[in-house]
Formats: C-alpha cells, sequence, structure tokens
C-alpha cells in the first residue's frame, strides 16, 4: 500500500517538527495522526490553510511549551509508591502499568494521562525505576516509580536498602556474624 503525505501540526517523536511533509503509513496516518490533529493531509488546500496558520500555531506551541517546562520544574523529582503484591523473588504478580503511573503522579500533585507515562519497558520488579513522563511533544521529566509490598518497604527502598528474600537471608548471616563476636554460642540442633 503506498504512503500517505502528510503536513505535521505539531512536533511527533521519531518522525518530525512541526510544518515538516511526512509520507507515513496509511494506518498511522488513520488510526494515530489524523484523529489526534497532530497532522493534515498534504493536500493544496491544507498547505495552504497551515500556512495562514502557522504564526498561530507556532505562538500557541511555545505557550505550552512554557507551561511545560514550569511545570517540570515545580514537581521535578517526583516518587510515586505503588503497593503490589510479589513473590519472595521479587518479582510481581503482574507489572505496573502506563495507567498505575498515571494515578500514582496524580497523588502526587501531577495530573498526567497514561497516554503521557513513556515505559521503556514494563515494571516487573520490586524497586526503584525511573520513568519518562512526556509533558509536551519537547519537554519531558524522570519520575522515580517505587515499587514495594508496603509503605514500609517503600521507605525502605527509598533509603537505598536492599528488600526481599535476599535482603532477609544477609540481615540473618549479620545477626548470626554479630552473635558470634559477642561470644554467643550459635543454635545447634
Amino acid at each position: 500500500m503506498a504512503a500517505v503525505e502528510l503536513v505535521l501540526l505539531q512536533r511527533v517523536e521519531k518522525l518530525g517538527q512541526m510544518g515538516d511533509i511526512v509520507k507515513v503509513k496509511p494506518g498511522y496516518a488513520r488510526n494515530f495522526l489524523l484523529p489526534q490533529k497532530k497532522a493534515l493531509r498534504a493536500s493544496k488546500d491544507n498547505l495552504a490553510r497551515f500556512e495562514e496558520q502557522k504564526a498561530h500555531l507556532v505562538a500557541l506551541n511555545l505557550k505550552r511549551k512554557e507551561e511545560a517546562e514550569r511545570l517540570a520544574e515545580r514537581v521535578g523529582g517526583l516518587s510515586v509508591i505503588i503497593i503490589r503484591q510479589a513473590g519472595e523473588s521479587g518479582s510481581l504478580y503482574g507489572s505496573v502499568s502506563p495507567r498505575d503511573i498515571a494515578d500514582g503522579c496524580e497523588a502526587g500533585g501531577l495530573t498526567i494521562s497514561r497516554s503521557q507515562v513513556i515505559q521503556e519497558h514494563p515494571i516487573k520488579m520490586l524497586g526503584l525505576s525511573k520513568v519518562r513522563i512526556s509533558l509536551h511533544p519537547e519537554v519531558s521529566m524522570m519520575v522515580t516509580v517505587n515499587v514495594a509490598r508496603s509503605t514500609e518497604e517503600a521507605e525502605r527502598q527509598t533509603r537505598g536498602e536492599s528488600v526481599g528474600a535476599a535482603a532477609e537471608d544477609e540481615e540473618a548471616a549479620l545477626d548470626a556474624a554479630l552473635a558470634f563476636e559477642n561470644g554467643e554460642q550459635p543454635d545447634v540442633p
């Protein structure tokens, strides 16, 4: 199938900047770019209309970008705690979805939609992860996602302590070593 020629109305990641004429697959144009009002078909009429509105679109884009930058500065370093059930090895029963992260950000004072959460890979383990939040096509920020079994465990992870079965084994070995140094006899059955 032939590619569709479009003119972009805003920056689209991995595609182009505002005003660029790009060729994309028909499904991408029909299902994403056109319904989201991110592009117009590159006909003579649409190109002429775009040139007339270009100054207005650039000014509107600049205003939105500045608002997004101020928001990123205000809530920079946001940390989100997500409580999930997990196995002994620290692997989750399921994964943390963009919806979960968006809900956690909203609880932290940042109202975003799940489509603004950019996950490189799904979160399937307990621990701290960095996730990118796209506030504007040209502005993004990093949010720390703390996945834990309980709020106490989340606090320990934030302080840098390891959690899970391996951490409990390390604590038991450390307790035994301290008891041996103090002259106590180990319990032998």
